[in-house]
């Protein structure tokens, strides 16, 4: 069992993120710019920890950061001197309204560019859930969609790669914190595509991996 705080987690995906791991068996602890937004998230989910999110995110041995694109920097900027050696996870996606089927990168060139400037290189970063719907993470239902996992720390991918069969995912490495741009970029034609064709929360399976993990 890790201890996993999940850093904007009374926001949809922070909630279908804590809510899996949860079931999971994790020690999950939802953190909030509100201890007592987080209070009642936790709650809802079934009286998980909960603290503001700096203090979440202290003494963790996972951090996930689920803000919007405008918070990131904010919100990295407030637990980069609490999270030790956590691996921590951003899962930010650099949409920018109101043309969010638009892809529209940042100039450092991804989300987790501007992640690796804000923690500063020491901090074991990981980027990942990308392209998995939030209102499918908080449910029940078989999620039929790859988490693809970013990072230069070869054991802080692995880690959380191993966090996502618990959760019903299957989790595969996406390479180098430099590949995390397709990923982002990915999210808006995601977008554009359940717009298009009517679909509830598409993602994407990749096929013939050979020795992938099986798929949940």
């Amino acid at each position: 069992m890790a201890s996993i705080a999940v850093i904007g987690g009374t926001g949809a995906l922070g909630k279908g993120i804590a809510r899996r791991l949860a079931k999971a068996g994790q020690a999950v602890t939802i953190g909030s710019r509100s201890a007592e937004k987080a209070k009642a998230a936790a709650e809802e989910l079934g009286g998980l920890g909960y603290a503001a999110n700096e203090d979440a995110a202290e003494g963790k041995d996972v951090v996930i950061v689920t803000v919007p694109h405008a918070s990131q920097g904010d919100t990295l900027r407030l637990i980069k001197g609490r999270v030790g050696n956590a691996v921590v996870v951003d899962t930010t996606v650099p949409l920018v309204p109101p043309k969010v089927m638009r892809v529209q990168l940042p100039a450092e060139g991804s989300a987790a560019m501007q992640a690796r400037e804000h923690l500063g290189p020491d901090v074991r970063l990981v980027t990942a859930f990308h392209n998995v719907s939030a209102h499918h993470l908080d449910s029940d239902h078989t999620i039929d969609c790859d988490v693809l996992v970013f990072s230069d720390d070869v054991d802080a991918r692995k880690t959380v790669i191993d966090l996502c069969p618990g959760m019903g995912l299957r989790g595969l490495s996406g390479g180098a914190l430099a590949n995390s741009a397709a990923a982002e970029a990915l999210t808006s034609i995601l977008i554009y595509m359940n717009k298009t064709y009517k679909a509830d929360g598409a993602g994407v399976r990749f096929t013939s991996l050979t020795d992938a993990p099986p798929i949940p």
